[in-house]
């Protein structure tokens, strides 16, 4: 009926102009809901809304927030601390090698605006090697666009293919490989070849970019009157009039694209040249998000970065970086005391200033005497027992649990004395000299000995209550997921992991597998029983909705700590939420047999996937280089692409040789009908030869 139903905040819209605002628009103060504190909180907005506030001519600007920013410089705190240099992301060069080979293979994880499962596979289609790729994919993946991906990959790999409906349009789409991708095109489409000027081109951008169709039925006859007067075929004046009908679904200003593309590149940068730093970065960004930090963890342990827990002698507020433990890791990424559930900044500040004054904790006794006990509480003590964080003691997380009430006691008895210079009579030694190496024995100068402590019981939790505890503490499983062991006869059972639902499509039937973390049994309005509980894999969790049927057949499986294979729909309703409707539930507990079994399979894959990988090395004399060559290698490797480097050893004429190392966008697949055929097209060329498929295979790995 065109009445407003409701009102509501732009979330990062500023209206901005030349004299006060209330002397050309109406204002008023609108509820924003509760502030940080809980507090309720009013804004002043303008009474009309956006287009309204356009057409009279106030600017509009909106500012973003984008937590990623934050990601970069953390990640750039932690390099500076962990290696004294400091990157400038202003000069980056943008044409690192190792950066594009990462996004090649789809490695995008955690990667600002190219970490999807799809953009993945864009990735691996379009295997960028320049800037310019970064760009367009991020302008090709979107709801309408999404379409061009392959037209534009084909276009890179082959622009020989590429077709221009009228000649004028080389210049204009050559850079997005022949498709008309930007608002900025159009523009410059409507200029060349319907005559318009810069002013009536951007009118036209407007209209596409705000879907505005009446706009553009007004713009419709000028633009192909105009395109008719340059001598534009009538085909040709359709195709590029439904092609911006098309775009007001899903066009992109390139300009916009370019800023997303290059805070995509330097978190990609970061990533495949500080990966320990970055990663440390992206998981202190998400603390708060319990099901990215254990996907995050899970892609560290990927990428060989050692995850260890928080320490009260080694650890920050956030994330710190260091040497791995072991040989097969690459680095590790250690715990911020930050990260411990009841632990707050001052205690953690009251934590380093002991640690600084007195050196490492030796044990607990030592800990709850030095720390402020104002500060530091028993719950938050327990928490940091509980999660490990007083490991490098040497006592049991059991037998500090048990003696924390006393040694809470005596240190809160020891830091009392020290405030009224007071010790007690029994602390006395008889050469008047300080005793011991805690630095309580040296608080009344030097008067009294450290006191005496009862010995921490040895006995420790099993693996199940540790892990439990390390739960409880830091809402995830640090030193060891009980999964761990199943991964991959687990894997085998399932369709995805759970972090890939999100990119399912809603009602989707999948079968997803993990452990039962958290279960709630409720009655709804109608007085049925349901159930919300939350399944964990090693990738991340999901809420699964269990109803009616369902819940009274598989209910006695849905115990926390169980773990399952849950067969159910994906459910999207709830917008930025993703969630599974139960149908079945079945307890997982293969047997010893099965477990080695999907190991042995798993690791046979992972051979063969690092076989393929190999670099493939070819060899041919310089004075063979001619055209025809290159043309048929150029084939045989488009024909076999893949992730496997190409080293081309060229022979010269006195002896000597150098190597050529193909990118990555020329990568072939390591097998022998791949080297087959590089092997047949090199002998094409007078002379020239590659290793035999035999001695390939011998080869394969040398980097020349």
């Amino acid at each position: 009926e065109g009445i407003v139903r409701n009102s509501s905040i732009h979330a990062a819209a500023v209206v901005i102009a030349d004299r006060p605002l209330t002397d050309i628009v109406p204002l008023q103060l609108a509820d924003a809901g509760a502030d940080e504190n809980g507090e309720r909180a009013f804004r002043t907005v303008t009474q009309f809304s956006m287009k309204p506030i356009e057409e009279i001519g106030i600017l509009k600007m909106d500012f973003l927030g984008l937590r990623n920013l934050d990601v970069i410089e953390d990640a750039l705190d932690i390099i500076e601390r962990s290696t004294g240099a400091r990157p400038d992301m202003t000069t980056l060069p943008l044409d690192d090698q190792r950066t594009y080979e990462m996004m090649t293979r789809g490695d995008s994880t955690g990667v600002f605006q190219f970490e999807s499962e799809g953009m993945r596979e864009a990735l691996k289609k379009v295997r960028p090697d320049e800037f310019e790729d970064l760009v367009a994919l991020n302008a090709l993946y979107r709801p309408g666009a999404m379409d061009q991906i392959p037209v534009y990959a084909k276009g890179k790999h082959h622009p020989e293919q590429i077709s221009y409906p009228d000649e004028r349009l080389r210049p204009i789409l050559e850079s997005s490989k022949g498709v008309i991708l930007y608002q900025e095109q159009a523009m410059q489409i409507a200029k060349e070849l319907a005559g318009f000027s810069g002013a009536k081109a951007d009118d036209l951008r407007k209209a596409i970019g705000k879907k505005n169709r009446v706009a553009m039925a007004e713009l419709k006859p000028e633009f192909v009157e105009g395109c008719r007067a340059s001598g534009t075929k009538p085909d040709v004046i359709e195709f590029l009039w439904q092609t911006n009908e098309k775009s007001a679904d899903y066009s992109f200003n390139k300009s916009h694209a370019a800023c997303y593309a290059l805070i995509g590149y330097r978190t990609a940068w970061l990533k495949a040249n500080h990966p320990a730093e970055y990663m440390a970065a992206l998981i202190s960004s998400v603390m708060s998000t319990k099901d990215k930090v254990p996907y995050f963890v899970a892609r560290c342990e990927e990428m060989g970065i050692e995850i260890q827990p928080p320490d009260v002698n080694l650890s920050d507020h956030e994330f710190t970086v260091g040497a791995a433990s072991s040989q097969d890791m690459v680095g590790s990424i250690r715990f911020g005391l930050d990260a411990v559930k009841g632990v707050g900044y001052q205690a953690v500040e009251a934590i380093k200033r002991a640690r600084e004054e007195g050196g490492e904790f030796i044990s607990l006794w030592d800990f709850c005497e030095r720390v402020d006990n104002r500060t530091v509480n028993k719950k938050a003590i327990e928490a940091l027992i509980k999660c490990g964080a007083l490991g490098s003691t040497g006592a049991s997380r059991k037998g500090m649990l048990e003696v924390l009430e006393k040694a809470q006691a005596k240190g809160q008895q020891v830091q009392q004395d020290a405030q009224i210079g007071q010790g007690s009579i029994f602390d006395l030694q008889e050469d008047g000299q300080s005793g011991g190496s805690s630095p309580s024995g040296a608080l009344a100068g030097g008067a009294f000995a450290a006191p005496v402590h009862l010995p921490i019981p040895a006995e420790e939790f099993d693996q199940a209550q540790l892990l439990a505890a390390e739960k409880e503490a830091i809402g995830l499983f640090v030193s060891e997921h009980p999964l761990k062991p199943l991964r991959d006869v687990l894997r085998a059972r399932v369709d995805y992991p759970i972090a890939a639902l999100v990119d399912r499509r809603d009602k989707d039937l999948v079968t997803v597998g993990g452990i039962i973390t958290e279960s709630k049994r409720i009655r709804t309005r109608n007085g049925d029983h349901m159930m919300f509980a939350t399944l964990d894999d090693l990738d991340g969790s999901v809420e699964i909705l269990v109803f009616g049927k369902a819940l009274a057949e598989h209910e006695a499986a849905l115990a926390v700590d169980s773990v399952v294979l849950v067969k159910g729909r994906v459910d999207h309703k709830e917008a930025g939420k993703t969630c599974l409707v139960v149908q079945t539930v079945q307890p997982f507990a293969p047997s010893q047999e099965e477990i080695e079994q999907a190991r042995t399979q798993a690791r046979a894959a992972n051979r063969t996937a690092a076989a393929l990988a190999k670099p493939v090395r070819l060899r041919v004399a310089a004075v063979d280089l001619c055209e025809s060559l290159l043309d048929d290698l150029r084939q045989a490797i488009e024909d076999f692409s893949g992730p496997a480097q190409v080293l081309v050893q060229i022979q010269r004429s006195d002896g000597s040789s150098c190597v050529a190392r193909l990118g990555a966008v020329h990568g072939v697949q390591n097998t022998p009908a791949a080297r087959s055929v590089l092997s047949e097209a090199l002998s094409r060329g007078r002379g020239a030869h590659a290793d035999a498929p035999g001695s390939l295979a011998a080869a394969a790995g040398v980097a020349g």
